[in-house]
């Protein structure tokens, strides 16, 4: 699959209807679609926050989560490993230090059911990768993939 089309080309929102177009005023642009690499993650200063950015082939495709590892207290999740639980299908990024595992889509430590980490809204418009600040709470918006 090329890059183009895998480059969304709608927004959805978790109930499955299109959310009013992101402001490139309101939210942070963090880069351009084109540059994250697949499979990776990126770091993104958000409202004074260090957020994960991740582009993957997987599930919904692109996620926002806090980059900062509760365990170890480095800011390194950006550089862990994502990929998909056997089980159940999870999609998730482990922590490159101690490899405890996140759920991508909610945050939720897949080792410890009291540990969670803040997911950020994050959206493509325009072929910009662009998060929500802190006091956007819109909801989360994913892409979907498809022919133009």
């Amino acid at each position: 699959m090329t890059a183009a089309e895998m480059a969304p080309t709608a927004l959805r929102t978790d109930a499955g209807t299109e959310p009013a177009r992101p402001s490139p005023t309101a939210w942070v642009t963090v880069c351009r679609w084109d540059d994250l690499v697949p499979d990776r993650g990126v770091c993104a200063l958000v409202d004074g926050h260090a957020v994960a950015v991740f582009r993957c082939t997987f599930g919904a495709g692109l996620y926002a989560l806090d980059n900062l590892d509760p365990y170890s207290g480095a800011s390194v999740l950006s550089r862990g490993l994502v990929g998909v639980t056997t089980a159940d299908g999870v999609a998730f990024v482990a922590s490159p230090l101690r490899k405890q595992r996140f759920a991508l889509a909610t945050g939720q430590s897949l080792d410890d059911p009291t540990i969670r980490l803040r997911c950020w809204p994050v959206a493509v418009v325009d072929g910009l990768v662009l998060v929500a600040p802190s006091d956007v709470t819109s909801g989360t918006a994913t892409w979907i993939t498809g022919g133009q």
